[in-house]
């Protein structure tokens, strides 16, 4: 088998959330022309309309969901739909997630906390127990990617909102338990750490706050921001056979912004 031939998805189904924009486009489309077929959630029907669109002319079939997230029962309901449309899927990539706020942690009512911490580790949650549930009793093995954050290991400078640090802290914990309990069921569960990619959240960040955003590029030791297609070829390498033996990984991708 050639090299290359391992990071084909020829007859595999992903389920991804929040895959209609920003880094989780670049994932579904890395991964479409790898060869699978994709179940895609998201908010924004003109979005969602849009990625169905590219990834129907890379020959693939895909499935938009319209639904947000943040609501633990929505998350279960867009699962149990999945399960019972689809079945097990190959591949989970929980996708969801975002600073959103700016608010001190002395600041912050406990509703807001718990709607955030919803939004960037409970979706997270449900859907690998949930989905991860149906590839156990699939018996076929399967791949998990979670989407934390060098904010996972690093708090963020000149910023506040520490619900971000503490959820996506936990993403790459609940990553690396998960992966140690499902490995001998063939399901390897890994995450990826983004830094600084000028996204559309981020790019209202620099609109926002353009001294912090500023600062930040000022520490990337490659001296600028990551750009969404950066994404895709790592998202692909966990998705596929090519890292069959690698499990708990939590991947930094961040040029080198962590390394001082």
């Amino acid at each position: 088998m050639s090299v290359f031939d391992r990071f084909r998805l020829d007859g595999k189904k992903m389920l991804i959330t929040g895959g209609s924009r920003g880094l989780g486009r670049e994932m579904v489309l890395a991964i479409a022309e790898a060869g699978a077929d994709i179940i895609v959630t998201g908010r924004r029907e003109g979005s969602l309309q849009s990625i169905a669109e590219e990834v129907t002319a890379l020959g693939r079939q895909v499935w938009t969901i319209q639904a947000d997230m943040n609501a633990p029962t929505r998350c279960e309901e867009v699962c149990e739909q999945v399960i019972a449309e689809h079945g097990a899927v190959d591949i989970l990539i929980n996708n969801v997630g975002g600073r959103r706020e700016d608010i001190p942690t002395e600041d912050m009512s406990l509703e807001k906390w718990r709607e955030l911490m919803d939004l960037n580790l409970t979706s997270t949650f449900v859907c690998t127990s949930r989905m991860g549930k149906a590839m156990i009793a699939a018996g076929q093995g399967g791949r998990i990617i979670n989407i934390g954050s060098i904010n996972s290991l690093v708090a963020g400078r000149n910023i506040t909102g520490r619900h971000y640090e503490t959820a996506k802290g936990a993403v790459l914990q609940l990553t690396r338990s998960v992966a140690a309990d499902w490995a001998q069921h063939g399901i390897t569960v890994n995450a990826i750490l983004p830094g600084g990619f000028m996204t559309e959240p981020n790019q209202k960040w620099a609109r926002e706050k353009p001294d912090v955003v500023s600062m930040f590029r000022q520490q990337i030791p490659m001296g600028e921001h990551g750009q969404p297609e950066d994404l895709g070829p790592l998202a692909l390498y966990l998705a596929s056979d090519a890292s069959r033996y690698m499990t708990g990984a939590g991947l930094v991708i961040d040029g080198g912004y962590t390394l001082w």
